[in-house]
């Protein structure tokens, strides 16, 4: 089995780095159960729990898709990637406090987005590739 391009290693290191952080946020949440309720935090902790439990899903499930190769893990991961950003700026603009750095967090979205895009290219290049060098994988 060949190694894949270095684009979807780091594409893979994103996509580990969003699973560790929405364990992060369940554990957490989790932890600090009673201090979170007793202030009325904002999401409160069973919404950060259930929001962090469907990413986790999600970010292990995208990672199997694309480690197995795929054809379809290029549409699950920008699918995925713009309900991210969806998320993250609803959650922003509904519970977060306002930002003096939100150009920055707008500009770090936009490459990221840019760079998955870039990559998934890659994916659809190696599903493509392999589906006709060996059609009865998939």
């Amino acid at each position: 089995m060949s190694r894949p391009p270095f684009r979807v290693t780091l594409l893979l290191a994103l996509v580990l780095f969003i699973f560790v952080w929405n364990i992060l946020r369940v554990w957490t949440a989790l932890a600090w159960w009673d201090a979170l309720n007793e202030f009325a935090a904002q999401p409160n902790s069973l919404l950060i729990i259930i929001s962090g439990g469907v990413w986790v899903c999600a970010s292990l499930f995208l990672m199997w898709a694309v480690l197995q190769r795929k054809i379809w893990s290029d549409k699950l991961l920008i699918t995925l990637s713009i309900a991210y950003t969806l998320w993250y700026w609803f959650e922003k603009f509904v519970w977060g406090n306002p930002q003096r750095n939100w150009l920055f967090a707008v500009m770090i979205n936009l490459v990221l987005f840019v760079f998955i895009l870039f990559a998934t290219k890659s994916l659809s290049r190696e599903a493509y590739e392999r589906k006709f060098e060996n059609p009865t994988i998939e």
